[in-house]
């Protein structure tokens, strides 16, 4: 990676969008910074460092947006309303029949699905941000102004601040698409995701400077375990299974086509981070319902024992966590890749798998690898998701760190993909083509 980059800074061109790629994300940095007016953001730090730990979906927020949500900053939201409108648009997109035409009308359908996208994260975006000042006002207090017009003045102010901040930083992300690197959205992503390594490194200084007697071993152990986790990070998604594939000879003319061999690859992590996604927000509702009614000593029975049951330290929570990362990697999965159409595209093309015959027993081997590799990569994801739970039950000081599980492999899958971004665009500029 480090080579490819050394590379692509030695071409002019390259060199130029990095250099905005990296100004757009010191704007971001920047954005990531400046509190939001008429918020106490002391109050706002306080109350997240207390409540958005254990690995649940308020430390993953957090986490997301580097920071800023526990900062009370322009950017809490950052890039998540984007994120959560794409993910329902590329559901909606198998599941109702008009976006699924514009799917398959490819560039211009590409443009119109992505601007329905921009208004439903704009939608969001401010539903969010309501939500955000509502958890601000009345669950942490930190709104400086809470009777008469000045009150109703700061949530427009408020509210107008936070939508406005998460629609500059999809803006940011569609330059970077357009005269950076690419992959805007994921790079943004990916700052805001490094900008929390340096935190979780001087909180783990911080804490073996205090106590060294013990952590002075628990930070070596950490720093060790994040090392291999990276490196199984970096395997696992770049593990697949491929297929092999025989083309059929076929004669036309006096030219002779097909008998090429090739495979079909199928990625172990094919479906990324989307399902510890889905699974989180199920997780998170029990969470979200406490933060209007948090738990008294006056709560009932029933909503005191739901409230413990789905607490995010609990193992209850860590089982039913991992059981639904495995069942929406299975939804996801299914939803990608559809094994009959498969076979019959390799059967219109004179394709077919070595010892399988073509049509149903064909679909029948995919569709068996494919819920072999499937069960793999829900582990895989699975284990990942519950690392910072099981560092929480370790010990509850390092909850807070986020130098694992998801962040780490959203921040891998975004390294890699941009290092391969960068190889093509230099074999392009380095290919001698068909004149040399």
């Amino acid at each position: 990676m480090f080579q490819t980059l050394r590379k692509a800074w030695g071409v002019p061109d390259i060199r130029k969008k990095l250099l905005y790629t990296l100004l757009m994300i010191i704007i971001f940095r920047f954005g990531s910074a400046i509190t939001v007016p008429f918020l106490d953001a002391n109050v706002v730090k306080t109350w997240m460092d207390s409540n958005a730990t254990g690995g649940n979906f308020l430390e993953y927020l957090n986490t997301m947006t580097g920071g800023a949500l526990s900062q009370a900053t322009l950017f809490s939201l950052s890039i998540t309303p984007y994120i959560n409108a794409s993910i329902i648009m590329q559901l909606l997109t198998y599941a109702l029949p008009p976006l699924e035409r514009l799917r398959d009308e490819g560039e211009e359908g590409r443009k119109k699905i992505n601007k329905i996208t921009a208004y439903v994260a704009l939608g969001l975006g401010i539903f969010m941000s309501f939500a955000y000042y509502l958890t601000l006002k009345n669950t942490m207090q930190a709104v400086t102004y809470t009777k008469g017009w000045e009150m109703y003045f700061a949530a427009v102010v408020i509210i107008a601040c936070l939508v406005a901040g998460s629609q500059f930083v999809v803006w940011m992300g569609n330059r970077i698409s357009d005269k950076g690197i690419g992959n805007g959205v994921s790079m943004i992503l990916f700052a805001g995701i490094a900008a929390r390594f340096p935190v979780d490194a001087g909180h783990l200084i911080s804490l073996t400077m205090d106590e060294p007697n013990p952590y002075l071993f628990v930070t070596i152990g950490t720093v060790i375990f994040v090392i291999a986790e990276l490196a199984f990070v970096v395997l696992m998604n770049e593990a697949e299974r491929r297929i092999p594939i025989q083309y059929a000879k076929r004669v036309v003319g006096r030219k002779q086509y097909g008998g090429q061999k090739t495979h079909i690859p199928i990625k172990i992590c094919m479906s990324g981070v989307m399902p510890i996604i889905f699974a989180m927000s199920f997780m998170s509702l029990p969470a979200t319902i406490q933060l209007f009614k948090p738990v008294t000593e006056d709560s009932s029975g029933f909503y005191k024992g739901f409230c413990e049951f789905f607490n995010t330290r609990s193992v209850p929570y860590a089982i039913i966590y991992f059981i639904l990362i495995i069942a929406f990697n299975y939804f996801y999965v299914s939803i990608q890749y559809n094994p009959v159409e498969i076979a019959n595209n390799l059967r219109q093309s004179n394709g077919g798998i070595p010892g399988i015959r073509p049509g149903k027993p064909t679909s029948d081997y995919i569709q068996k690898v494919l819920s072999k590799i499937t069960l793999v990569g829900a582990f895989f994801l699975g284990i990942i998701a519950v690392i910072p739970i099981i560092a929480a039950w370790i010990d509850p000081n390092l909850s807070t760190l986020s130098m694992g599980g998801t962040t780490l492999l959203i921040a891998v899958s975004v390294a890699l993909e941009t290092t391969r971004t960068l190889e093509s665009q230099l074999m392009m500029r380095h290919h001698k083509g068909f004149l040399k």
